[in-house]
């Protein structure tokens, strides 16, 4: 079975989003909430917070935010990943965050007398540590180095300072690929085999990354953007990744992109032998622009599904989290149907366990599994006025209604 792959929301750090920047350099720590409520409504099942700004007291800036989270029940049920490059704003967080944290990260970049201090107080915090691939030389940039720096800081962390291997997480470097360097070309796959590796070698550690990176080159487009990190954790996930820091809610369905794009982000992804007399970066390029848009343009929704009959409605409705016609279709099946309960045991069951296959198969994550499931829940809750007025009409009839009992499942 293939692992669950964790979502960790991005959009809570100061580095990667303007919007949040904006609002915790002006003091509106309401509005940032905000943000990190809507990043666990989209999904994200760990929230990464950096506070690394020139203009802040980052060590400040961490410690109201975590106690603020702390207050919020609908974001603290999710654990936080206390992301800074300075090791005092990490250990602010780590005195006030509530629960098991994430630290990101702790690297052998200064050398491993560092490394174990830092891998000592995380351990004595209780906190799982993200790990760079990055020693005294510089960061990992090839397979075989990002194995061997990986590997290195394992066995300092659990032959010497008793970390538990559970609670290390590997970051082996996600870089940039198509931005026309010959020498980048091979970093996706780099990464894809680092992983393979390191799941195959280092018991019970985790790996994990920047998935953004990954399509730095092409910042800007973001339709080509997000194909890009689709592809890319498809392929990822399949080698063993655990997690990656994404933007929760804004991944395609890897089978609902263009075929032709599909193929051209393959290509670059995996670093394939090129099709034609161009490049796979320079056919991407090519490609990009047809997939931009206008942003002063209003956006073209396609409702040519609309078109099919009402059982592959729903099923399109439930793969992509559409509410809006969900009632409109789940009453004309109803209507069709022999009773209301053929509609939850039919149609919607069906189209539900179409997204648990593309779950299954790594084409589809847990923001879109989160919609599917809202638009499930609008339509269950069409039909119940009709399943419980067929209840009462059967009692009034003279029929029986028993309870069956309750059953109580734990996942």
């Amino acid at each position: 079975m293939r692992p669950t792959f964790i979502n960790v929301g991005e959009r809570t750090n100061v580095t990667g989003s303007a919007k949040f920047r904006k609002l915790i350099v002006e003091g509106d720590y309401a509005a940032a909430l905000d943000v990190a409520r809507q990043q666990v409504e989209a999904g994200a099942q760990i929230i990464d917070v950096n506070m690394d700004e020139g203009l802040l007291d980052g060590a400040v800036a961490m410690r109201t935010f975590l106690n603020l989270i702390a207050a919020e029940p609908d974001i603290a049920r999710v654990p936080v990943m206390i992301d800074s490059s300075k090791w005092e704003v990490i250990e602010a967080g780590l005195k006030c965050v509530q629960g098991k944290p994430i630290v990101n990260s702790i690297s052998m970049k200064a050398g491993e007398a560092e490394f174990r201090e830092q891998a000592v107080k995380c351990l004595r915090y209780g906190a799982a540590v993200v790990v760079m691939a990055f020693d005294e030389v510089g960061q990992a940039d090839t397979a075989a180095r990002k194995i061997e720096i990986c590997t290195r800081a394992y066995r300092i962390l659990v032959d010497e300072v008793g970390f538990p291997p559970e609670d290390i997480i590997f970051d082996p470097n996600i870089f940039a690929v198509a931005t026309g360097i010959e020498e980048h070309d091979n970093y996706a796959v780099d990464f894809i085999e680092a992983t393979r590796a390191i799941k195959a070698t280092l018991p019970y550690a985790r790996v994990s990354g920047g998935v953004s990176n990954v399509s730095f080159s092409f910042r800007g487009n973001e339709p080509v953007r997000r194909a890009i990190h689709s592809v890319f954790l498809y392929h990822a996930i399949q080698a063993g990744m655990d997690m990656g820091i994404v933007n929760a809610g804004d991944l395609p369905v890897y089978d609902d992109i263009d075929p032709t794009l599909r193929e051209a982000v393959e290509d670059v992804i995996l670093n394939r032998p090129q099709r034609t007399n161009v490049s796979n970066t320079e056919r991407l390029v090519d490609l990009a622009p047809n997939y931009k848009g206008d942003k002063g343009a209003g956006r073209v929704v396609d409702l040519t599904w609309r078109e099919a009959p009402v059982g592959k409605r729903i099923e399109h409705a439930l793969v992509h989290g559409i509410t809006e016609f969900i009632e409109a279709d789940t009453e004309e099946a109803r209507a069709g149907a022999e009773r209301p309960l053929h509609v939850i045991e039919g149609p919607l069951m069906d189209g539900m366990n179409v997204v648990g296959d593309l779950f299954g198969a790594g084409k589809t994550f847990l923001p879109q599994v989160v919609k599917s499931a809202r638009v499930m829940k609008q339509a269950v809750a069409h039909l119940i006025p009709f399943i419980e007025a067929e209840k009462a009409a059967h009692v009034a009839a003279g029929g029986e209604v028993r309870a069956k009992g309750k059953v109580v499942i734990a996942t």
